[in-house]
C-alpha cells in the first residue's frame, strides 16, 4: 500500500518537502487508524472478562476458594504481563467475599486484571506481610499436583491426572480429591482439610503438601514418563512453595479464552474441552467435599519418606523441585552430564567409605555434604550477611545438643540412630538412593560411577581426603562439570596419580 503511494504522489509535480508532508501526514492516519482497531479489540475482550467475574456463581466460587490465601491478579495489554500480589500500601491482597472479586478487577482495571490465583497456604491471618513469613500462620496447605501440556494434547494430561489419581486412591485418599482443568492443562488437588486436627498439630501444612505430593510423584514416575514420551510438552511438577499459587476456580486463563473447571474423579474420564467454555461452562461445586482425617495415613508415609518441605529460611534445601518430564532432544544428544549436586554426593560417600568401610553410613555423609555445599552457594548471595549469621548461629545452636564425629579436619553431626544431620533432618541411606544413585543411574549405570570414583579417589594421597578443603579443591572441583568423560570414561584420568591411599586403602583391608 505504500508502494502504490509513493508511486502516485511521485507521478505529480510537487516539491520533495510537498511529497514528505504527504507521505507522514498518511503515516499519521494510518497508525492512528490502527490504534483505535487495537483499542476497540482489548475493550471488547476485556468487556467479555468483565461480564464473566459478573457472574454471581464466579464469585462465589472465586471467593469461596480464596478464602485465606494470598491472592494475585495477573493482566497486562498488547502483549505485555502484569503479575499483582500486593496493595499499593505493601499489604497482601485477598479475597474474603464474592464483592471482593468484582471490585479488584474494578480497582486493578487499569493492568486489564485476567486471572485470578490463590495460594497453596491457607493463611489463618493475612494483614501484612509479615503473616505470609510466619510458619505458625499457615493454617493449611493444599496438595496440588501440577500438569502442564499442550492444548492438542489435552487427553494425554487428563490420563496422567488418572494415573496420579489412582495413586491416591491406593494411598486411601479417595472422597478428598478433586480435579481442576486450568486451561492448558490440569491441576490434582487434595482437599487441605482432609487432615486432622491431630496431624496438623504435629507437622506444618506445608511440610504435608510438598511431601505428599513428591512421595506420589515418586511412586508413579515411570507410568508418568510413559505418557509423557508420546506427548511433546507433557510436563508434571511439584510447585508446593511458599509463595506458590494456583488458578482459583472459575478464573480465566491468561491467555485462552477458557475458564477453570472442577470435576470429581468419578468423571474425570467423560472430561470434555468445552466444559471450559466461558460462556457455557460445566462445573462441579462438590470439590468442597472432603473427609476429616482421610489423609492421615498418606501424609505420614509422605513425610517419612520425604521429610518435609524444602524451601524454609534457615534450613537446608535437600534437592530441586521434582519434575517428571520426556528428555528433549538436545538433552539425549548430549546425554552423559551428571549434576554437580550428584557428582559431590558421589564422591564425599566414596570418600567415606574409604576413610571407613561402611557404605551405608558413607551414603548417609555423601547426601549430607551434598546437601550442605549446594544450600550455601544457593543462599549465600540471597541472604544478606547479617541474616546468614543468625541462620548460621541458630542451626549451631540447634546441633549443639547433637552427637558429632570427626571425618577428616571437619565436624559433622549425627543422630541418635547414627545417621547424618542437618537441623533435625537425617540424610538416610534410602535418601541418598533417591537422590543420587537414581539420577546417576539416568546416565550411566551407579556401580559404574561408584567403581570409577573409588578408583578416583585412590589415586590420591590420604591428606587429601582428610583435609576438607583440599578435597574440594583438588577433587570435586576439577571433575565437577565433566565427571562422566574425565572420570568413568577415561581410565587414563582415573590412574594419573596411582600413589598414597591406593597402597593405603589395599594395606589397610588386609589388616
Amino acid at each position: 500500500m505504500l508502494c502504490l503511494l509513493f508511486i502516485k504522489l511521485a507521478s505529480r509535480s510537487r516539491s520533495t518537502y510537498e511529497l514528505l508532508a504527504e507521505v507522514i501526514q498518511f503515516l499519521f492516519n494510518f497508525i492512528g487508524l490502527l490504534g483505535l482497531i487495537i483499542c476497540w479489540c482489548v475493550f471488547v475482550d476485556y468487556e467479555l472478562v468483565e461480564q464473566h467475574y459478573s457472574k454471581e456463581v464466579v464469585k462465589k466460587e472465586i471467593s469461596d476458594y480464596c478464602k485465606g490465601r494470598w491472592v494475585a491478579l495477573e493482566g497486562g495489554t498488547l502483549g505485555s504481563r502484569v503479575f499483582l500480589r500486593y496493595w499499593r500500601d505493601g499489604r497482601p491482597l485477598k479475597i474474603d467475599t464474592p464483592l471482593d472479586v468484582e471490585s479488584l478487577i474494578k480497582q486493578f482495571k487499569g493492568v486489564k486484571p485476567r486471572t485470578i490465583y490463590g495460594s497453596v497456604n491457607v493463611y489463618g491471618k493475612l494483614a501484612t506481610k509479615l503473616d505470609l513469613e510466619k510458619r505458625e500462620n499457615i493454617a493449611y496447605a493444599s496438595p496440588i499436583w501440577d500438569i502442564d501440556g499442550e492444548l492438542e494434547r489435552w487427553r494425554d494430561v487428563i490420563e496422567v491426572a488418572r494415573i496420579i489419581v489412582d495413586e491416591l486412591e491406593k494411598l486411601g485418599v479417595i472422597n478428598s480429591v478433586f480435579i481442576k482443568w486450568s486451561g492448558e492443562g490440569a491441576h490434582v488437588h487434595v482437599h487441605e482439610k482432609c487432615f486432622s486436627s491431630d496431624v496438623l498439630l504435629k507437622h506444618n501444612p506445608l511440610d504435608i503438601a510438598y511431601s505428599l505430593v513428591d512421595y506420589v510423584l515418586e511412586r508413579c514416575r515411570s507410568s508418568i514418563l510413559d505418557v509423557a514420551s508420546r506427548s511433546s510438552g507433557l510436563k508434571v511438577e511439584n510447585e508446593i512453595d511458599l509463595k506458590r499459587v494456583f488458578t482459583a476456580p472459575l478464573a480465566l486463563h491468561r491467555r485462552r479464552d477458557l475458564c477453570c473447571v472442577c470435576f470429581k474423579p468419578s468423571i474425570l474420564d467423560s472430561f470434555e474441552l468445552e466444559w471450559a467454555d466461558p460462556k457455557n461452562f460445566k462445573h462441579d461445586e462438590e470439590w468442597r467435599g472432603f473427609v476429616d482425617g482421610e489423609g492421615d495415613e498418606a501424609a505420614i508415609k509422605a513425610l517419612e519418606v520425604i521429610g518435609g518441605y524444602k524451601g524454609w529460611l534457615g534450613t537446608i534445601e535437600v534437592k530441586a523441585r521434582t519434575t517428571i518430564a520426556a528428555p528433549k532432544v538436545a538433552e539425549i544428544e548430549r546425554k552423559g552430564r551428571i549434576g554437580r549436586f550428584q557428582v559431590m554426593g558421589l564422591l564425599q560417600a566414596a570418600r567415606y567409605y574409604l576413610l571407613t568401610g561402611d557404605l551405608e553410613k558413607a551414603k548417609s555423609f555423601g547426601l549430607n555434604r551434598a546437601i550442605f555445599y549446594a544450600w550455601a552457594k544457593r543462599h549465600a548471595k540471597e541472604v544478606s550477611s547479617k541474616k546468614m549469621a543468625k541462620i548460621v548461629k541458630r542451626m549451631s545452636e540447634d546441633m549443639r545438643e547433637e552427637k558429632a564425629i570427626q571425618v577428616g579436619d571437619e565436624l559433622a553431626f549425627v543422630s541418635d540412630r547414627g545417621w547424618f544431620i542437618i537441623g533435625d533432618q537425617e540424610q538416610r541411606p534410602e535418601d541418598y538412593d533417591r537422590q543420587i544413585m537414581q539420577n546417576i543411574n539416568t546416565v550411566v549405570a551407579y556401580e559404574k560411577a561408584w567403581q570409577a570414583a573409588l578408583e578416583y579417589l585412590k589415586s590420591f594421597k590420604k591428606e587429601v581426603l582428610l583435609d576438607q578443603q583440599k578435597f574440594f579443591k583438588e577433587v570435586y572441583e576439577p571433575v565437577r562439570d565433566r565427571f562422566l568423560e574425565d572420570v568413568v570414561l577415561n581410565s587414563r584420568r582415573r590412574t594419573f596419580k596411582p600413589r598414597g591411599l591406593f597402597k593405603w586403602f589395599n594395606d589397610r583391608r588386609e589388616d
